[in-house]
C-alpha cells in the first residue's frame, strides 16, 4: 500500500482539472486545490485506507468550493482599478474553436449539472462516488447527468453557447 501523501500527490493533476473547471481561473483553480491538500493532510486520520481516496479529495474540494462561493456571495465585490484582463490571441483551427465553445457551454451549464458532468464525465467517478461527493442521491446524479448531456449535445449541435434564459431553473 502507497503512503497518504503519495496517494494525494497522484490525484493532484484530477483535482486541477476539476478546480479549473469549477472555478474558471487558473490561479484560484490552484488556490482550491492547495487549499484541498492542506485540509486532507490536516484530516488525514479521518480517511479510511479501505477505499478509493479520490471520491474523498473530490467531496473536500467541492466542499471548499461550496463554502468560498457561499461567503463570496455574502461579501461585498470590490474590484481594483488597476486590476487588468489578459487578452488571449484566437487560435483560427476549427479543433480549437470546437473546444472554446465547448468550454463555454460547460460553464453555461447550472451549477449542479456541470459538477456532475466534471465529475462523471471528465473525472470517471463511478455515480455512487459522484453522489457521495455532491452529497445527493445516486438518482439525482443521473438526473443531472441527463440534463447536462441533453444540454451539451443540443447547445453543440447548434455550435452557439447556451442561452441561459433558455435554461431556467432546471435544478433538482
Amino acid at each position: 500500500m502507497q503512503n497518504f501523501g503519495q496517494l494525494i500527490t497522484d490525484d493532484i493533476p484530477c483535482l486541477r482539472r476539476y478546480a479549473r473547471a469549477l472555478t474558471g481561473d487558473h490561479q484560484l483553480a490552484d488556490d482550491l486545490v492547495q487549499d484541498c491538500l492542506e485540509r486532507a493532510w490536516k484530516k488525514r486520520h479521518l480517511w479510511q485506507a479501505r477505499g478509493e481516496i479520490r471520491p474523498w479529495l473530490f467531496t473536500i474540494l467541492h466542499n471548499i468550493y461550496a463554502n468560498t462561493v457561499r461567503s463570496y456571495i455574502r461579501s461585498p465585490q470590490t474590484v481594483s482599478i488597476d486590476e487588468s484582463h489578459e487578452l488571449g490571441v484566437g487560435c483560427m483551427q476549427e479543433s480549437n474553436l470546437h473546444l472554446r465553445d465547448l468550454d463555454r457551454t460547460l460553464a453555461g451549464l447550472p451549477d449542479n449539472q456541470r459538477q456532475v458532468i466534471l465529475l462523471v464525465g471528465v473525472e470517471q467517478l463511478s455515480y455512487k462516488e459522484a453522489a457521495r461527493v455532491l452529497e445527493v442521491p445516486i438518482g439525482t446524479v443521473m438526473s443531472r447527468l441527463s440534463r447536462a448531456r441533453i444540454k451539451l449535445r443540443q447547445s453543440m449541435e447548434r455550435r452557439q453557447p447556451l442561452d441561459l434564459e433558455s435554461i431556467g431553473s432546471s435544478s433538482i
